[in-house]
Parts: structure tokens; C-alpha cells; sequence
């Protein structure tokens, strides 16, 4: 009786190095030779910064230990170029801890969005610096933490929140209008790790009400940016924004509750983009591989 072979299993290779004549080529005959099909590729030579990235999504034959194998092979073909590179299987699911303040329409949609499979997550905790959503997270069976954060008790609550992440074993953070500055330290620790939401009107309208000053002002499109945190508040590599048109009939709060559709629509984007490996952080820019 023979054996019944494994069915092919997708991997996803994500990979930039500095430009060079060969790269597609000498990856392209890897994955021929390793028996693999490609399913789907994005390819961005950046001429102006010298730099190429790359995202393939391919099947391979063979068991359990294929993935392992296609790594310890592939580093052979990325050295010569310096690469920067990662070998996964397709679909894998992120660990993701979410954070929040009082308002929930990010929290909301990122929860109904695991929950229902629309994004590839598993959401391991919600931290908070006070206690609205508490509910809302138990009824959804994730844990909730509530962590207060004052000027004295900032860097405390900071160590406890990286004793989360730690213990959750959270690979991604995600500021779902958390409004708390993370410290220079955190975003250092946290490195890459990090997304937050904001409206798009920074800096134009700083400090409370940033809607009700847009209104007095006049303006015609609201919108929001989804970014990885740096230590330069609201100025980390952009990996998503959003924008609709508005015009003088909205009122303030008309404003408001757009802005809370394109913050939504932003953030889903950012962490679907980032958990899927399309992400890849060059310098202050990002360069997202649809």
C-alpha cells in the first residue's frame, strides 16, 4: 500500500535588500527547485533609494517539516544579497493585544472582526486605563486589564503593560484610540510592534476637540492615519489612511461620527496589512505589498 502524499501547503516569503541585477531570478530558481508553485507576487524596485522588496505567496509539497526546510535553504540564496527576509506559512494568525481609552468604535470593530474570522488574529488581551470596556471584552472571553496611568504612575504602569505583552506572548500592539503618549523608552522596546490610529487632522488641530476646530474652520475631507509608533508622536512610517468628503451641512458631531468610520476603516487596514506580512518599514516610509 503506498503512502497518500501530504497536500501542498501555501508559505508567504517577504524580503528586501539593496537593489541588485539577479534577485527575482535567483528566488524564482529556489522555488523551482524546492518544487514550489507561485500562487501570487508583488515586486518594488525603488529606484530613487537603491532598494528592492518582494512578497511571494507560494505552495510547496511535502510534510510538517517543509517550512523548515525552505529556511534553513533560503538563507543561502538571501546572504549573498544581504536580505532582510521571513518564511511563513500562509494565513498564520497574529497575537494581538489591543489597547483603549473610553472611546470603543476601534475596539468594537477590531473584535467583531477576529471573532468572525474577517482578520487573521487572535486577540489575547485588552488593556485599558479605565474600566468602560470591560464588559465588552468578557463577553468576547478575552482577558481585561485594567492598568491606570498617571504622571506618577506612568512608568509603572509601562512595565506592567511589557509584563503583558510578555506573558500574553502578544506579538502586535494596537492603540485603538488609546490616549496615553507612550515614552520614548516604550516605543524603543517596542519597536515595529506598535500601530495607532489618528485623525488626520494633526497638526492642523491639535489638543481637545479636533473636530469641533475643524468645523470652524471649514473643512472639506475628514480623515485618519494608521501608523507604527515612534518615539516622534504621530510621525511613524504610515501604513494606512482614509479620507471622505464632507461639506457645510455637517455638524460637528456629523464630523465626528465620520470620523469614526475612517479611523475604523484605517485601522482595519493597518493591522490586516502588517499580520499578513504586506508591511515593510524602510527608513521613516513604508512600502505595503498589495
Amino acid at each position: 500500500m503506498t503512502d497518500t502524499p501530504a497536500p501542498p501547503t501555501e508559505h508567504v516569503l517577504t524580503l528586501d535588500c539593496p537593489e541588485a541585477p539577479g534577485i527575482v531570478h535567483e528566488v524564482s530558481r529556489f522555488l523551482v527547485e524546492h518544487g514550489c508553485d507561485i500562487v501570487d507576487n508583488q515586486q518594488f524596485g525603488d529606484r530613487r533609494g537603491g532598494h528592492f522588496f518582494m512578497r511571494i505567496r507560494f505552495s510547496a509539497t511535502g510534510g510538517e517539516d517543509t517550512g523548515d526546510t525552505l529556511r534553513r535553504d533560503f538563507a543561502a540564496v538571501a546572504a549573498p544579497f544581504a536580505m532582510n527576509w521571513r518564511l511563513e506559512p500562509a494565513g498564520t494568525r497574529r497575537r494581538v493585544l489591543i489597547m483603549v481609552s473610553r472611546y470603543d468604535h476601534c475596539l468594537n470593530d477590531l473584535l467583531f472582526r477576529a471573532r468572525s474570522g474577517d482578520l487573521p488574529v487572535d486577540v489575547v488581551a485588552v488593556v485599558s486605563n479605565h474600566r468602560d470596556h470591560e464588559a465588552l471584552a468578557d463577553w468576547y472571553g478575552i482577558p481585561y486589564f485594567h492598568v491606570p496611568v498617571t504622571a506618577a504612575t506612568k512608568a509603572a504602569a509601562e512595565e506592567r503593560l511589557l509584563e503583558i505583552v510578555a506573558e500574553r506572548e502578544a506579538e502586535l500592539v494596537v492603540l485603538a484610540r488609546y490616549m496615553q503618549v507612550l515614552s520614548d523608552d516604550l516605543c524603543t522596546r517596542l519597536a515595529g510592534r506598535v500601530i495607532n490610529i489618528h485623525h488626520s487632522f494633526l497638526p492642523s488641530f491639535k489638543g481637545a476637540k479636533p473636530y469641533h476646530q475643524a468645523y470652524e474652520h471649514g473643512v472639506k475631507v475628514v480623515g485618519a492615519t494608521a501608523h507604527y509608533v515612534t518615539a516622534d508622536l504621530d510621525e511613524g512610517p504610515i501604513i494606512a489612511q482614509e479620507v471622505i468628503g464632507v461639506d457645510h451641512t455637517h455638524t460637528p458631531e456629523d464630523l465626528v461620527a465620520v470620523g469614526r468610520d475612517v479611523e475604523r476603516a484605517a485601522l482595519v487596514k493597518a493591522v490586516r496589512w502588517h499580520c499578513e506580512g504586506r508591511v515593510i518599514v524602510h527608513g521613516r516610509r513604508t512600502v505595503v505589498l498589495h
